[in-house]
Order: structure tokens, then sequence, then C-alpha cells
């Protein structure tokens, strides 16, 4: 199912970076008019993410979210596309939508100040996006989102 590929425009683009955080190629469109953005879903096979009910019309293939809570937006994903996974998947950035990559620490060299120095050193895994550098690994903050994706789906994300 991580062949989806979404196209979010800039009324959900809380939605795109969760859709990220979960493995899906979602790009982010802001200050594009609605027929540049219509024009590259189109072009790129991507699944239009949007509120608004025009640009969503002149869209085959869109989904017209009608709600502005996160919650309900990721619901209306699962509705629609039910064999959405919810779990979090150290594969895209949720910044820029690069490819993650697993990233290891260079002997010699102090690591990041932003990397809980403990964990690395005992083996916990990071990941590295391959365009901006951005790391990841699995801390409080991906505790949290798995949380919301457990209340959405519960038993679906631990």
């Amino acid at each position: 199912m991580t062949d989806l590929r979404w196209l979010a425009d800039e009324m959900v683009g809380r939605l795109g970076r969760y859709l990220r955080f979960l493995g899906y190629d979602t790009e982010y469109v802001r200050g594009l008019d609605d027929r540049e953005i219509a024009r590259r879903a189109l072009a790129e096979g991507r699944i239009l993410l949007t509120r608004d009910r025009q640009l969503a019309a002149g869209v085959p293939g869109a989904l017209l979210l009608t709600s502005a809570d996160l919650s309900d937006q990721l619901r209306a994903v699962r509705a629609a596309y039910p064999a959405l996974r919810l779990e979090v998947a150290f594969e895209r950035c949720s910044l820029c939508n690069g490819p993650l990559a697993p990233w290891r620490p260079s002997p010699g060299v102090p690591l990041p100040e932003e990397l809980p120095r403990e964990r690395v050193e005992g083996g916990l895994a990071v990941f590295a996006c391959v365009r901006c550098g951005h790391r990841y690994w699995d801390g409080s903050h991906t505790a949290r989102i798995r949380e919301r994706l457990a209340q959405i789906a519960p038993g679906v994300a631990p």
C-alpha cells in the first residue's frame, strides 16, 4: 500500500506530514493556484488531498476532506483507503518527503547534540534524510504519534 502517492494542498499540510510518518510519498504544495495543483496531481499520478470543494471537483480521484481536525482527516483517508497502514515507518522525511536511510555515527566524530548519546551508543537505530539530512529515531515524538494513531484505529498502532 505504500505505492499510494499523495499531494496535500496547503489546507491539509499537517495530514501530509503524518502520511510521511507512515511511510507514504506525500508532496505538500503551498502558494500554487488550483490549476497548477490539479496539473501536478495528474502529471505525477498523485491522489489530491484537499478541503477545497471546487479544487477536489476538478481533479479525478481527489479526496475531499471535510474536517480541519487531523484525527478526522486520517480517519477519512483510512475510510477511503481501508488498507492504509497506520504504523510509523522510518521511510520518508516529514520535512521534505525525501527517502530515509540508516545513519551511523562516524568514528571519532562527536554525535550531533540532538541525538540521545546513551541510546545511540546502545544501538538505537537512527535514520537520515538523503535530501536534507534531517535525522529521525524512535523517541518521545514517535511515541506521541503512535498514541494519536492508536486513538484513530485502536489496536493498529501500539
